[in-house]
């Protein structure tokens, strides 16, 4: 699991990492029964305070995307809330909008962004397991 923080965004680093891993649930990068990095783990790999990872955690698993198991870790929810696809497919749109207005601004052709796509898409479908299916 790949998380950036931009420490130059005016939004805070709890939300920026919350955000990165409800998009890679949405996106299937994370499924159903996957286990995340320890708080102690991400923390560091991502140097950011641990009570900030575990305040992350605590507030995903509120929201029902994440389950916290007594002494084995924190997964991502078998079952995920109503709802929550819904949004996470709303904020891959607007992820979608901003690629598309930044394309278009840099003179980019409409069959090379759908290129871009396809090319990244293709690309994904390498890395994926065989077998592997992905969240609807």
């Amino acid at each position: 699991m790949f998380i950036r923080i931009e420490s130059a965004s005016g939004t805070p680093i709890i939300s920026q990492i919350a955000e990165q891993i409800r998009t890679h649930c949405a996106s299937g990068t994370l499924r159903p029964g996957d286990r995340l990095p320890s708080v102690r783990q991400l923390a560091k790999e991502i140097t950011v305070n641990q009570n900030t990872v575990l305040r992350v955690y605590e507030r995903l698993t509120s929201e029902g995307l994440l389950e916290r198991r007594q002494g084995d870790g924190t997964f991502v929810a078998e079952i995920l809330p109503p709802g929550r696809l819904k949004a996470q497919r709303e904020l891959l749109r607007n992820d979608a909008d901003r690629f598309a207005k930044r394309a278009t601004d840099l003179g980019v052709e409409p069959d090379d962004i759908h290129k871009l796509i396809d090319d990244a898409l293709a690309k994904l479908n390498r890395q994926q397991p065989a077998g592997g299916s992905r969240n609807e």
